[in-house]
């Protein structure tokens, strides 16, 4: 529905922009690229970087911190810990990126030729206290932070070095929780000042206010939120952290995370938070009007550019691993390999199971609300299997061993349980997870999906092991940022994978 070879299909395109496990998005354009960042939380590679023409079609071309020196995740680092929300932007002549990890090195600023790589070793922030941290400079070429709470204070880029005390700025609509995520932005003759505010669940909105300089004094809209989806019954929900960017034409965006709950009463989302993207007005007096955000949106005013889809496959050809793969916190060298056994990923246990946080796996966002994942596994002596992950706590998983056994095994909170299981012949076996959302039929306990776990015989079919309720790996169970990432581990010595499929399933 985003674009046909000729134009846009339907004159209109679809949300969210950057569907699963993208939130905070930060983004900015130089000429008529756009670049946009996103959170990545527990995950290494961290911070994932993508490039679109056209604001809606969207490739990633890299992360920012792909190199041990740039993201120093301990393991005893919570899941939902780690990266927080980044502020991408361009300056004289050069990217700079600001971000905060939670877990290690506080906040840190890397810089680049390329968005798409490679990125300086951090700059760290010692003098930079709160998360969300974002990226100004003056006319002056001053550098200023403003992080949540609000407050900000100048530093220099190059050295880390910050210049004079933080000062507070505004704390956004009264009564209102969580000031975060800001950005100053200099447009006409104001400096103004976005935030999210009202925490990043449901009652998530977006606030701005505006002053003469970047440091304020501020006043607020006098229409705040200017954008919130609470006590609604819209299909997105949890709208919040955004970002303003002005196309070509003049024509201003907004770049905001929210979720599409699923599923009966209280509605759970599974995906994460995404990426949306709205059209921005604004009206007399120079306050901006956000345009309604909704699954299918006007096209924007200029032709599509579409960007080749990834693969659903991945052959593990390639010498190293695509962009888009996910590990839990670090993928040290000698535990992932795709040139030990040529066109097989051969990954050696470090964890005993998905339980650890120590555990080797390599996995893909979930993007589509209805999928199917697949994988031809060797488990050799060893054993490993196919898992949809979104905690150490939360997590499904379809796992072979090396003496000839399939088996399911399903961790919810602090119940861990074996589910199905069966014998196989010892040697290579195919994996399977259908994941199903409802598309018809509603109860009030209703769950978001159904994941169905088990191995593919030679004519295609599932053998099911097990069929699980998906709201127990939603975030309004687990808790925490994250959405769901679907992949491979090993739990026992080294096992291989000769492939491993992430297909989009009906339309929903």
């Amino acid at each position: 529905m985003k674009a046909t070879a000729d134009g846009w299909a339907g004159g209109t395109f679809s949300n969210p922009v950057i569907p699963g496990f993208h939130p905070d998005p930060s983004i900015c354009r130089v000429g008529e690229d756009y670049y946009l960042v996103c959170s990545s939380f527990e995950y290494f590679p961290g911070v994932p970087v993508f490039h679109s023409k056209d604001l809606v079609h969207w490739e990633q071309i890299g992360n920012v911190m792909e190199r041990p020196a740039q993201l120093r995740l301990p393991d005893t680092a919570p899941s939902s810990g780690g990266v927080y929300a980044p502020t991408l932007r361009y300056h004289d002549g050069r990217f700079w990126l600001i971000t905060t990890d939670v877990s290690h090195d506080g906040n840190v600023l890397f810089s680049a030729a390329d968005p798409a790589g490679p990125w300086s070793d951090p700059v760290r922030l010692p003098g930079v206290k709160g998360i969300d941290p974002d990226l100004a400079w003056d006319e002056d070429g001053r550098c200023w932070v403003t992080t949540a709470g609000i407050s900000q204070i100048r530093i220099d880029p190059g050295t880390g070095q910050t210049i004079g005390a933080p000062r507070r700025l505004w704390s956004g609509t009264p009564g209102a929780k969580a000031p975060e995520a800001p950005h100053l932005y200099r447009i006409g003759d104001h400096w103004y000042l976005l935030i999210a505010e009202g925490g990043t669940e449901r009652g998530h909105g977006i606030s701005i206010a505006r002053g003469p300089a970047p440091y304020g004094p501020f006043e607020p809209c006098p229409d705040n939120p200017v954008l919130s989806h609470r006590s609604t019954d819209l299909e997105i929900q949890n709208t919040g952290h955004g970002d303003l960017v002005q196309a070509p034409d003049g024509s201003w965006w907004l770049v905001f995370l929210g979720v599409r709950p699923g599923g009966g009463s209280p509605g759970w989302h599974v995906l994460g938070r995404e990426t949306f993207l709205a059209p921005v007005t604004w009206r007399d007096g120079g306050w901006p009007v956000i345009g309604a955000a909704t699954p299918a949106m006007a096209a924007p005013p200029w032709p599509p550019r579409p960007v080749p889809a990834p693969p659903a496959r991945d052959d593990f050809d390639a010498a190293r691993l695509h962009p888009h793969w996910l590990s839990v916190r670090s993928r040290p060298e000698g535990y992932f390999s795709t040139t030990e056994r040529p066109g097989w990923l051969t990954l050696r246990a470090r964890g005993a199971s998905l339980d650890d946080q120590a555990v080797t796996f390599a996995g893909r966002r979930q993007q589509d609300r209805s999928c199917r994942a697949r994988t031809l596994i060797d488990p050799g002596v060893g054993l490993g299997g196919l898992a949809v992950r979104l905690d150490e706590r939360h997590h499904y998983a379809v796992e072979a061993a090396g003496a000839g056994t399939v088996r399911v095994v399903a961790r919810i909170g602090p119940l861990r349980q074996t589910l199905g299981e069966r014998r196989v012949p010892a040697g290579p076996v195919t994996l399977r997870i259908d994941i199903s959302a409802p598309t018809e039929t509603w109860d009030p306990r209703q769950g978001p999906d159904v994941l169905r776990l088990g191995l593919e015989g030679p004519d295609g079919e599932l053998e099911v092991l097990a069929e699980l309720d998906g709201r127990y790996l939603s975030t309004e169970v687990a808790g925490g940022f994250t959405g769901r990432v679907i992949g491979m581990y090993a739990a026992e010595g080294t096992v291989r994978f000769d492939w491993f499929a992430l297909e989009a399933g009906d339309k929903e």
